[in-house]
């Protein structure tokens, strides 16, 4: 299986259309169709529904490409490192990572980092946990920011002298809105909408006093913003951290008390070996957590 052949897969199923892709990928059409069928010939699978105009991949193409997605990523990736000089730090650092203030540490070392070596670009991914250590441990992101509690046995990480408080997302013309604070008599019976992330729930529990099960919970979310819109619309509230939702408009924040605050972490896989960009990141990173604490 060639890179090249890879790279033809992917255009088609963009493309949706052979004529498109050959077009763009600036090779004949009767070429690219018999690349992609000594393709299915060496899978032993077929990648594409054929009709009319259009191709349609089958659930075998669905993960081809997934797979491909992932390989001319990583392939791409290690070209660029080994064009960077010995003389000057250029090439991509990728982060992915949860919603929370503690991104502000990390912008602030983007921050000093570029400022020595121009040369260097971010590239960022948000997700929840899981879809964090998927690509961690693919090789796609070279760290992980994590809101705790997270299981981080497998990876090296430190911890940003930063927190964040859990608390409330609701409209500001509820009744609850008026209070500073929401215990948890406040919160038990209101329709919320709460993360996915299975450690979250445990967390909660222990705050609440009683199983996370029993609340009314309406919605999930593993990220903010789109939770945000149904908390607009009254559909509930939403248990989230602070300072992600921010300024004005129709809704307002309050923390819970107590104070069920969490810590943030910075990952990488065990044995990692960086990129020059990514390895004068971490150090920079590093530098300015000992300014911080």
């Amino acid at each position: 299986m060639e890179l090249r052949v890879l790279r033809y897969f992917l255009a088609v199923a963009v493309e949706e259309n052979i004529s498109r892709a050959a077009e763009l990928l600036h090779i004949t059409q009767p070429t690219l169709s018999r690349q992609l069928m000594d393709l299915e010939d060496e899978l032993g699978s077929r990648l594409f529904v054929r009709g009319g105009r259009k191709m349609t991949l089958t659930e075998e193409g669905k993960f081809l490409r997934r797979r491909a997605q992932e390989i001319v990523s990583l392939a791409d990736r290690t070209a660029e490192e080994f064009r960077s000089t010995n003389e000057d730090v250029s090439g991509d650092v990728r982060i992915g990572g949860g919603e929370t203030r503690g991104m502000s540490v990390i912008a602030g070392a983007a921050r000093s980092l570029r400022r020595r070596h121009p040369h260097v670009s971010f590239h960022l991914f948000s997700g929840n946990a899981e879809d964090v250590m998927e690509r961690l441990d693919k090789g796609l992101v070279d760290f992980g920011i994590f809101i705790e509690p997270a299981d981080l046995s497998r990876y090296e990480y430190v911890r940003l002298p930063v927190t964040d408080r859990w608390g409330v997302l609701m409209r500001k013309d509820s009744p609850l809105a008026e209070k500073k604070a929401l215990r948890p008599e406040d919160v038990r019976g209101l329709p919320l909408i709460c993360s996915r992330q299975t450690l979250v729930t445990n967390e909660f529990s222990g705050w609440l006093g009683e199983s996370f099960d029993r609340l009314n919970v309406v919605s999930t979310y593993n990220l903010l913003y789109n939770a945000s819109l149904l908390v607009e619309e009254g559909v509930g509230c939403a248990l989230c951290l602070d300072g992600i939702i921010c300024g004005e408009g129709p809704l307002c924040f309050r923390p819970l008390e107590p104070r069920l605050e969490v810590g943030i972490a910075v990952a990488w896989k065990k044995y990692q070996v960086f990129s020059r960009a990514a390895e004068a990141f971490l150090e920079v990173l590093q530098k300015e957590m000992v300014g911080l604490a």
